[in-house]
């Protein structure tokens, strides 16, 4: 049997490279290697987001949290379930709207944050190691630039 050997990442390198969003694929799933063994396996980098958006904008509503990180109603009512389950956060119901509830830090959550800043910057060392500060901040204009207007 003439066995015929599978084409490696290596032997089609411009073709990995030619497509945009499989390069913002990779560069998401080192983000995510980097942020397991820098920052937390127990919360992820779209809990961290929470937890800085409700520390500049305490009482919130669930929505407004859901449209800041750009995520459904879906994904948003679970990421909240699971932090209140795991403390980070607390909701009340709205005083404007009772179909709502409105999102707070707890003092873990707090503490948690605090705890994590240095660790998220961590992070964004460690990806842009190889960068100058101006391409680090051209990488982050040109990414800016890929979102829809007003995101």
């Amino acid at each position: 049997m003439n066995a015929e050997k599978l084409p490696t990442k290596h032997d089609y390198p411009e073709a990995l490279s030619r497509f945009t969003g499989s390069l913002v694929r990779r560069a998401q799933q080192r983000h995510v290697a980097v942020w397991l063994s820098e920052v937390s396996t127990e919360i992820t980098s779209v809990q961290y987001a929470a937890l800085e958006i409700l520390q500049r904008a305490p009482g919130i509503n669930q929505r407004q949290l859901g449209d800041e990180l750009d995520v459904d109603r879906s994904t948003i009512a679970d990421l909240v379930a699971r932090m209140v389950r795991n403390e980070l956060i607390e909701r009340s119901d709205d005083p404007v709207d009772k179909r709502s509830y409105v999102l707070f830090l707890t003092p873990e959550g707090k503490k948690n944050l605090a705890a994590l800043r240095p660790r998220v910057e961590e992070v964004e060392r460690v990806l842009t190691a190889r960068l100058t500060q101006r391409e680090s901040v051209e990488l982050r204009r040109l990414l800016l630039a890929l979102l829809p207007p007003g995101e």
